[in-house]
């Protein structure tokens, strides 16, 4: 392994025993390139060609007030498969706020635990005080990674090939964009959803793969919300308003304090794809929290949506976390809110909604073979966590067709990334190809990528890599085949 270091950042991270500051959650300030990457066990297959990318979440500066993990700034990292042989990079994404605190060598801005008054700046992006980290998620759209932070920032663009810096996608509008763009395959179009503190609360947009806006339409809800996803089938977008948001009397205040609104049901906004706020259609249902839905498709009458249930979406503090970190932890604990992967029915002629578990087990961040999304599709792929932590410790692959299930189970102290499937070249069936993942080993102090082959699920990763150094932990992911950076679009299976 040939490996290039590029010059350091400025930090000013004290040593700490904070919970996301420590062990899994250690920050990676080390930027690096590395070719022809050793392999741990078995061998790379010659039968996928791309990149997969990961976004992680790292505290360069000393916090200001109480840290959250979702403070961190956003870094990006990416191994390259293409004729048996792997490469790896990881690169900041150097956002306005990034830049900010490299030259005043500390933080400017409070975190997410912290009230009114921490920031000694202004926030980039839709939510005031908060610094958009650019840290949640990462697609890959038009030729150009997109990476997004959750609470509506700026859509930083880097090529998904050299990870280079190529500054704030020109299309994202001025209320922002959330993380959990989608992106349909088959057109080359990024689907989105931003949401703000004024009317009409929450907005959604569709770029072509040119990026250019095609839709960009209101869609009101009666005060400020919270959404986090979002999902689509081929001809509908489908949004949400959930009775879990922020408290209104406590927010005139400038508290952000969220809580389960009693007697308020979920309600999903079905419109078309390019359909305006006139054509928006809500459905009732039963009140919960999700964090992450699968896909969606059509069936005859009815719209079909996969996703995460959370049964307690505003859990008690864990009451073994150490001091002061209860509430926190048990925000980011699956065990806690107790997410299970759910169907729900939207019929398009009655205006009813059914809906059930499709499993009982606690699962989350699921993924599923892209060239399906939008489409029926048969199988997904969800991840098992350790109670208490946000660490993932294992794979469930689900046959959603006939309801079987396999689960793959991690050794202890290993955790993985959320794991997209990465499509064989020819492949001739849904499942044919791999899982990829980074994984994290606290026994080792190390890190490397595996590949899974989905045909043989249970046993094992087919090879492993390793890596340069050990990432910290963050949340998501993306695949893209080499095919599809270049053009753009990619047909359709099934």
């Amino acid at each position: 392994m040939k490996v290039e270091r590029q010059p350091p950042v400025v930090t000013s991270l004290l040593p700490s025993n904070h919970p996301y500051l420590t062990g899994p959650w250690t920050p990676l300030h080390e930027e690096v390139d590395a070719y022809d990457l050793e392999v741990i066990e078995g061998a790379i297959p010659h039968d996928i060609d791309g990149v997969y990318i990961r976004n992680t979440e790292n505290q360069v500066h000393q916090p200001l007030g109480r840290h959250h993990p979702f403070d961190g700034d956003g870094m990006l990292h990416q191994i390259s498969f293409a004729n048996g042989k792997a490469d790896y990079r990881n690169r900041w994404v150097r956002t306005r706020g990034f830049e900010a605190e490299q030259e005043a060598g500390r933080s400017l801005w409070g975190g997410l635990m912290d009230g009114p008054g921490v920031s000694t700046r202004p926030g980039f992006g839709a939510h005031g005080g908060l610094k958009d980290t650019a840290s949640t998620d990462v697609v890959v759209h038009g030729g150009r990674a997109i990476s997004t932070f959750y609470q509506c920032g700026e859509a930083y663009s880097l090529d998904p090939e050299t990870l280079e810096q190529l500054g704030v996608a020109p299309w994202a509008p001025l209320d922002g964009v959330s993380a959990h763009t989608k992106i349909d395959e088959a057109t080359g179009e990024l689907l989105f959803f931003n949401y703000s503190k004024h009317a009409p609360y929450m907005h959604y947009g569709v770029v072509d793969r040119h990026g250019k806006v095609t839709n960009y339409t209101a869609v009101p809800t009666p005060g400020p919300r919270l959404p986090h996803d979002m999902a689509f089938s081929e001809k509908y977008s489908i949004l949400n308003d959930f009775p879990v948001f922020w408290d209104q009397r406590l927010l005139e205040r400038g508290v952000h304090a969220v809580r389960l609104h009693e007697g308020l049901k979920s309600r999903f906004a079905v419109l078309p794809r390019h359909g305006k706020t006139e054509d928006i259609r809500w459905f009732d249902a039963d009140p919960c929290y999700v964090l992450h839905f699968l896909n969606a498709y059509e069936d005859g009458d009815e719209l079909i949506m996969d996703g995460y249930f959370q049964e307690n979406p505003t859990p008690e503090p864990l009451a073994d976390a150490p001091d002061g970190h209860g509430h926190l932890m048990s925000y980011l604990d699956e065990h806690s809110f107790r997410s299970k992967l759910h169907r729900w029915r939207f019929n398009l002629k009655t205006g009813e909604t059914t809906e059930k578990h499709l499993d009982d087990r606690i699962l989350e961040f699921g993924m599923f073979n892209q060239r399906y999304a939008g489409r029926p599709y048969r199988y997904a792929y969800s991840t098992t966590t350790r109670p208490g932590w946000f660490l993932f410790n294992g794979y469930v692959k689900h046959d959603l067709e006939t309801g079987e299930s396999w689960e793959l189970k991690l050794p202890e102290g290993r955790y993985a990334s959320e794991s997209p499937f990465a499509p064989r070249i020819n492949a001739t069936s849904e499942d044919d190809g791999y899982l990829v993942s980074f994984i994290m080993d606290e026994n080792t102090g190390r890190a490397e990528c595996i590949l899974v082959d989905c045909k043989k699920f249970e046993e094992g990763p087919v090879v492993r890599i390793a890596l340069p150094h050990k990432m910290c932990s963050g949340t998501h992911s993306v695949w893209a085949d080499r095919r599809f950076i270049r053009d753009g679009v990619v047909p359709p299976m099934g």
